[in-house]
Formats: structure tokens, C-alpha cells, sequence
């Protein structure tokens, strides 16, 4: 080999060693950066229908004990902005907007104006909802197994339970002739939801009386006003974002009126209500955290089957039934899943 011919040979190797260690420089430089850069934290949108920023409530401490059993930690690998309707269900959408300005992975919303407000004002970030309406008669889903579109989670059956709870007030307060069912009027849902009690009373022969509650603040000692002129012997108080946040109001005024009580989720009975028939609220919570644990992990919302309860809790408050001057039938007290005392 000529000499001229062997230093080029020797030139072009020298050359490619250079380009190599280089391209390895450059490709460890780029894995060092990216080991630095911190991986984004997710967000996550809560638009409450009960509590306040100093009091979050029962409903969003199970949710947040759900992600910690899941390994979630807030502040560290998790981020969830609160947003409370605190009793006006007007503030939804507006508290929708906001988070979806903020960029959030998931909405969780849990009253029904909120999970439409969402549905309208997005169609790409999950949402994940805890309703007490039928999601597929509300339009919000296709099917319970294939919810199409961007919308899962949990529905509590409340409404199924309407003639249920109305068998066992019967039962526990023996004697009842007439029974006043208490809602917020100027809701799109009040209205409709006493017709579905009057349709349940029909089938049991009791007589309903509706105790109509507007405005903020609300006029609820007018509804029991109400309800003593008509002779009303006990209560029955249909559930929205109203009245899940004026709930120890309600629960006051009932036993100053000498009404025993009904209502279709515990947290009342917790406030000083007489008894709840309902879905579990604790494990509809653990399991929404649940539903965002899997969008995380990066399955569609339309691939998750919205799930219904399989089980219902009967709650009783002796303490009221005390106060009351009530005795429970044991009947009806064996049959309790928990008894506050």
C-alpha cells in the first residue's frame, strides 16, 4: 500500500472515532437532561357539590384516601383543584371553566348540573362522574358497559330507591298518615324528583306533601312551617347540591319540628338526621378514585364500564330517635348496616 493511501485510511478512522464519541457525548448529554426534567404531576378538577374550602366534607376526604391507597400523594405526584358549588348550583359551569382553563387531565364532578356543564363545555378531558341520575336517561352516556365519548364513573341508583326509603320510614315510625318530601324548587331537578316520590307513594297509599325551598339563603323555615300546618308526620329530603350543603340545617330544623327523618345519603344522618337509605357514599368515592387511577394509567374513559352499586346501606341515629322521643321497632333496627349511637 502506498504511504499517501495508508494516512488517508488512518485519517478516515480517526474521523469516525471523532463522530462516534460525539454522537455518544451528545446522546448522554440529551438521557442527563432528561433525567433531570421532573415528569409532569398530574391534575386533577374536583367541582364539589357539598363542603367548603375550610371544610371539604365527607365526600372529598374518602375520594383523597382512595388516590393514598393507590400510592397518590398530593403535592407530590398528584394535584387536585377544589372547586365547591357550596349550595348554588348556578356556580357550576363558571367552576367548570375555570378548571378547564387551568389545563387539568381529569374532571371529577358529582352533581348533576356540574357533570352537564362539563359534557358541554368539553369533549377531550376525561371526566369522571358520581351521579344520583340515570346517566343514560340523562343523555350524559350511550351504555353503562360502552359510555362512549369522554364521560365515566359511578351511579348511585338514588332514584331507584325512592319507594324503599318510603317502605321503611312507613315502618319505623308506625302511624305516619302523611309525609312531606322536602326539595329546592327553583332546580331543574326538585320537580321532576317529587314526582318520582309521588309515583312510589302511590303504590304505598301515603299521602305526599311538597315543601318547596328557594333562593339563598334558603327560606327553610317556611318549608317547615309548612310542613306542621299540614300535618305533616315526617320528612323526607331529595338530595341535590342545596340541600347535600345546608344538610345540618335541615337536620336541626326537623328534629325542632318533631319530624322524624328520611334522606337519600348518610352524611345527613352523620349531621344529625334520623336515617339514610343509600349506596355506600364511602366506596362510590374510593371507587371514583379508582376510575382516575385508570385514565392515568392511560385506558379511555369510553372503554370503562360506568358502574352501578350492588350494595345499600341503611343508617339510623339513635341519638335523634332520642330526641325524637321515638322508639325504633327492633324490626327495623336489626335490619340497620350501622347504627350511630
Amino acid at each position: 500500500m502506498k504511504t499517501g493511501t495508508r494516512h488517508k485510511a488512518t485519517g478516515n478512522s480517526k474521523k469516525k472515532c471523532f463522530c462516534f464519541a460525539l454522537s455518544a457525548i451528545l446522546f448522554a448529554l440529551c438521557v442527563s437532561v432528561q433525567a433531570q426534567q421532573p415528569a409532569k404531576i398530574p391534575r386533577i378538577g374536583y367541582v364539589s357539590g357539598t363542603g367548603d374550602p375550610k371544610t371539604p366534607g365527607f365526600q372529598v376526604e374518602t375520594f383523597r384516601q382512595g388516590l393514598r391507597e393507590l400510592g397518590y400523594l398530593e403535592g407530590k405526584n398528584i394535584v387536585i383543584e377544589y372547586r365547591y358549588t357550596e349550595g348554588n348550583q348556578d356556580r357550576a359551569p363558571r367552576l367548570v371553566a375555570e378548571l378547564i382553563q387551568l389545563n387539568v387531565d381529569i374532571l371529577l364532578t358529582v352533581t348533576s348540573p356540574a357533570i352537564r356543564a362539563a359534557k358541554q363545555a368539553t369533549k377531550t378531558i376525561p371526566i369522571v362522574m358520581v351521579t344520583t341520575s340515570d346517566p343514560i336517561a340523562t343523555g350524559l352516556i350511550d351504555s353503562l358497559a360502552r359510555p362512549g365519548g369522554n364521560i365515566t364513573g359511578i351511579t348511585r341508583l338514588t332514584r331507584d330507591l325512592n319507594g324503599k326509603r318510603l317502605e321503611i320510614l312507613v315502618e319505623a315510625v308506625p302511624g305516619v298518615s302523611r309525609v312531606g318530601v322536602l326539595f329546592q324548587a327553583d332546580s331543574t331537578s326538585g320537580p321532576i324528583h317529587f314526582k318520582e316520590y309521588e309515583a312510589a307513594a302511590r303504590v304505598l297509599k301515603i299521602p305526599l306533601q311538597p315543601l318547596e325551598v328557594r333562593g339563598q339563603p334558603p327560606n327553610l323555615e317556611t318549608a317547615f312551617q309548612t310542613a306542621v300546618k299540614g300535618r305533616v308526620a315526617a320528612l323526607i329530603t331529595i338530595r341535590n347540591a342545596f340541600t347535600a350543603f345546608y344538610r345540618k340545617q335541615i337536620s336541626d330544623l326537623a328534629v325542632k319540628n318533631r319530624l322524624p327523618s328520611m334522606y337519600e345519603v348518610s352524611d345527613h344522618v352523620e349531621a344529625g338526621g334520623l336515617m339514610s337509605y343509600a349506596t355506600n357514599e364511602a366506596e362510590s368515592f374510593k371507587r371514583a378514585a379508582i376510575f382516575v387511577d385508570k385514565i392515568l394509567k392511560g385506558t379511555k374513559p369510553a372503554d370503562i364500564p360506568v358502574e352501578q352499586p350492588t350494595k345499600f346501606e341503611f343508617v339510623i341515629n339513635l341519638k335523634t330517635a332520642k330526641a325524637l322521643n321515638l322508639t325504633i321497632p327492633q324490626s327495623v333496627l336489626y335490619r340497620a348496616d350501622r347504627v350511630i349511637k
